[in-house]
């Protein structure tokens, strides 16, 4: 058996939110820690010579299903469910203490209607909320606004995922659900929620975007396309290109899971060089992949101890950036040097270190087999037409 992480969505948890949420800018996270059996908010800065946490704790510990996110001036949105209400509340530090601005709640009487914070806006002002009912789903600004929670848009279908296109905070992609098949759409929260078609590999395919590149186009796609029927497969491609998306046979891990979650941004109309980062889950744990479209191979590595599993982002220079807590280390970053396009697997600077030098594991042997050096312009994609956008 071999799958990526590409599944629909599940019931919000009951749990607390695991792992962390960090900026655009990669200058600060979020999560919810423990303190005993009870958990508590935490701000991370990352932008300073090294990384601190402040814990941002209320007057009670925090409930099953609440969510934090970080904002771009360093304050903390958290999304506390109550009786059919959302209540969004910003924190901040205040000496000993925190600092509680109350913004607003969103209501959500139907019992079937999900609601979720999407990933983090890439100005850093803004932040937003999708609830997800029965026949449409909604989109809120829920943090940025001038008079509270704002109703931005109403997309038709069941959505899920929430990739950004741009880096204004304008084109938000949505894996739209109708008629039993999901096919990622462009919501154009500027235009009242217009909302036009990006992926459509196949009629009969579920087609999900997984991330995006602003910088190059770069897209990591799922979908059941190469085989319909079975798994999901992990693709890539590029925004506003020709040529159809390409299924890497390397992307493919057996029995494991594999889930992108960063890419290394500056890379302009270079996107066979950008180094993408993914999390491999197996019955062994969990650990990281990297890889670049223009290679044949996925490196392997091992996460850091403590890794927040899922998390981190990619220097300009390529250097990846994991962060982790253990005991020792409360609040640490685990850095990754990412060698050239040609540069083989065991050279130089290809293991994770923690801030303390330590290595963070173990690299795969064996040089991988890079493909043609990478084009000045983006290589197209066909069969999923992903038209380029016109933002007027």
């Amino acid at each position: 058996m071999t799958a990526c992480a590409i599944e629909p969505p599940a019931a919000e948890s009951e749990a607390p939110q695991a792992g962390c949420v960090i900026t655009a800018d990669g200058a600060y996270a979020a999560r919810l820690a423990l303190d005993g059996d009870c958990w508590f908010p935490e701000r991370w800065t990352l932008d300073g010579p090294e990384p601190y946490a402040v814990p941002l704790p209320g007057n009670q510990p925090e409930e099953p299903g609440t969510e934090v996110q970080p904002m771009g001036d360093g304050r903390v949105l958290i999304r506390r469910p109550t009786d059919g209400r959302h209540v969004f509340t910003l924190l901040y530090p205040t000496g000993p203490g925190t600092g509680e601005l109350l913004i607003g709640a969103v209501e959500c009487p139907d019992a079937d209607t999900r609601l979720r914070l999407l990933p983090p806006a890439p100005c850093g002002r803004k932040a937003y909320a999708l609830a997800v009912g029965r026949y449409t789903s909604t989109v809120w600004l829920v943090a940025g606004g001038a008079f509270g929670p704002e109703h931005v848009a109403e997309i038709p279908g069941r959505c899920s995922g929430g990739v950004w296109l741009d880096r204004t905070g304008r084109m938000l992609v949505l894996d739209r659900e109708v008629g039993g098949r999901t096919k990622a759409v462009v919501v154009d929260l500027e235009r009242g929620g217009e909302v036009s078609p990006l992926l459509q590999i196949a009629a009969e395919s579920d087609d999900r975007l997984l991330l995006a590149d602003a910088d190059s186009g770069l897209l990591l796609i799922g979908s059941d396309a190469p085989e319909p029927g079975k798994a999901p497969r992990l693709g890539w491609g590029v925004l506003g290109s020709t040529l159809p998306v390409r299924f890497p046979e390397c992307l493919r891990v057996p029995d494991c899971a594999v889930t992108p979650f960063a890419v290394q941004p500056g890379q302009v109309l270079m996107p066979e060089s950008c180094s993408v980062a993914l999390r491999v889950d197996g019955s062994l744990g969990s650990w990281l992949g990297v890889w670049r479209p223009a290679e044949k191979q996925m490196r392997h590595l091992a996460a850091p101890e403590g890794w927040l599993a899922g998390a981190g982002w990619w220097t300009r220079e390529g250097a990846l950036q994991l962060p982790y807590s253990t005991q020792a280390v409360p609040c640490g970053v685990a850095h990754w040097e990412s060698p050239g396009p040609e540069a083989p697997v065991g050279g130089a600077g290809n293991g994770a270190t923690n801030d303390d030098g330590a290595a963070a594991g173990p690299h795969q042997d064996g040089p991988p087999t890079p493909s043609a050096p990478a084009p000045v312009r983006p290589v197209p994609l066909q069969q999923a037409p992903l038209g380029r956008l016109v933002t007027k």
